[in-house]
């Protein structure tokens, strides 16, 4: 076997994930002596200027940090508040939130599984490549998107940044017949939920394991999405529990130099959270149809391959549309279409499970309601080390049975990169690779 030694490969902005980041990756004989997930977006300062605002509008602020998952801010951004106020809401707002959820949870899935992931199982640069030769199944993961957007739209008032969630529940609430056509549009959805499952079933996934706890949220006995306790499931297999109060005691932030994100540690391990920490935890608790479908998928209790994160993907597809249809079919108007949040002083936490896993939220105001203030802990910034660590597994893994050239690595990086979905904010680029050799 010829070796190419000591090399470096940087990659300067990473191809197809939601935001903006970069790869730099140093390899020396056999192993990777240093990987980084370089977060180069500019810092956005959203907990520094939600202090001094009042405390009904963090909802509303910190739904504009992500365009992809808005609803996953406003709803961690209402729990915190309304637990700082006292307040608790009622079943069936709570339930309006859970289909609101719901709704992101499958366009953003959708967009995942179909635009962004699958194209490197069917060896394509783009989803403009894929709808080439798969254009059924494009047409397919863009309806499903549509599902989750009528959601949205429907809830939330718009599908980008939804203006009718506040403190408490919603501006304004649906009649019953409102909801009918989407009824209709979510049954038509869930059968593409199922050729979604059945299609990434067929792919072919490389063998990988990570080695990091597991974190995400329960709430028996429904799948945790909108409210829940975290709960870790380490690797070796132990499990515990602490409040939401308590995340920021086991869950500590730090700087590194080469992102403006920060790393997170959780009881001072790398941890994953995110679907395969949620199925893991969690996938006992599914509906009947999405136990269904990851028995259909291959999926045992515990999965640790992120190359096969796009299967429970999709099964949580098939589950939210199996909740939503569950919501709206028991749909009655709540008399109120929110409950009254007073201020007070007090410090409250709230977490949900984004798409992409846990997200903390903590907010302290005062007397007059206040946010003197607070802090965001989002799931990519808790990944971070992770996708590190598992990118010198894949290197050293490459490296030892064979000699990849720098574009192999570089497409095997980007493409476990993928795996874990990072939403570093909300784009997309191309690739553009610089190589130096030393």
């Amino acid at each position: 076997m010829t070796h190419r030694g000591s090399r470096v490969l940087r990659v300067g902005s990473l191809a197809r994930v939601e935001g903006e980041g970069s790869l730099h990756l140093r390899v020396a004989g056999r192993s990777v002596a240093e990987a980084q997930l370089r977060i180069y977006e500019p810092p956005r300062f959203f907990e520094a200027f939600l202090r001094g605002r009042a405390y009904t509008e963090p909802p509303d602020i910190t739904a504009r940090v992500c365009g992809i998952c808005p609803v996953a801010y406003q709803m961690s951004a209402c729990r915190a508040i309304e637990d700082a106020c006292g307040v608790a809401v009622d079943r069936p707002l709570r339930d309006l939130r859970r289909l609101l959820y719901c709704g992101e949870w499958i366009e953003s899935h959708a967009l995942h599984i179909y635009l962004l992931h699958a194209p490197d199982f069917f060896g394509c640069d783009s989803a403009v490549d894929l709808a080439r030769t798969q254009r059924a199944a494009v047409e397919r993961g863009l309806r499903l998107k549509q599902a989750g957007n009528a959601i949205l739209e429907l809830l939330g008032g718009r599908a980008i940044h939804p203006v009718n969630v506040r403190l408490g529940g919603f501006h304004r609430v649906p009649a019953r017949a409102e909801l009918r056509p989407l009824e209709e549009q979510l049954r038509r959805a869930a059968d593409d939920a199922w050729e979604t499952v059945r299609m990434v079933s067929a792919f072919d996934f490389p063998d990988a394991s990570l080695d990091a706890d597991f974190l995400a949220l329960a709430s028996p006995p429904t799948y945790a999405i909108e409210e829940g306790v975290p709960t870790v499931l380490s690797t070796g297999g132990g499990r515990r529990t602490f409040p939401v109060s308590a995340f920021l005691d086991h869950v500590r932030e730090e700087q590194v130099p080469h992102s403006t994100a920060l790393h997170s540690r959780l009881d001072g391990r790398r941890h994953l959270t995110g679907p395969l920490a949620r199925f893991a935890i969690n996938g006992g608790l599914l509906s009947p149809t999405a136990r269904e479908a990851a028995g259909e998928a291959g999926l045992g209790s515990v999965c640790r391959n992120p190359y096969r994160s796009v299967l429970v993907r999709a099964v949580e597809v098939v589950y939210a549309v199996d909740e939503a249809l569950r919501v709206t079919a028991a749909y009655e108007p709540p008399a109120r279409p929110h409950v009254d949040v007073r201020p007070r002083q007090g410090t409250g936490h709230g977490a949900t499970e984004a798409p992409r896993g846990l997200l903390y939220h903590r907010y302290r105001t005062d007397t007059e309601g206040t946010v003197t203030d607070a802090c965001l802990v989002p799931p990519t910034a808790q990944n971070q080390g992770a996708i590190e660590d598992d990118l010198v597994r894949i290197v050293e893994r490459a490296i030892a049975e064979g000699d990849p050239t720098d574009e192999e690595l570089t497409h095997l990086c980007e493409r476990a990169i993928r795996n874990h979905d990072p939403c570093i904010s909300c784009s997309a680029h191309f690739l553009d690779l610089t190589i130096e050799r030393v």
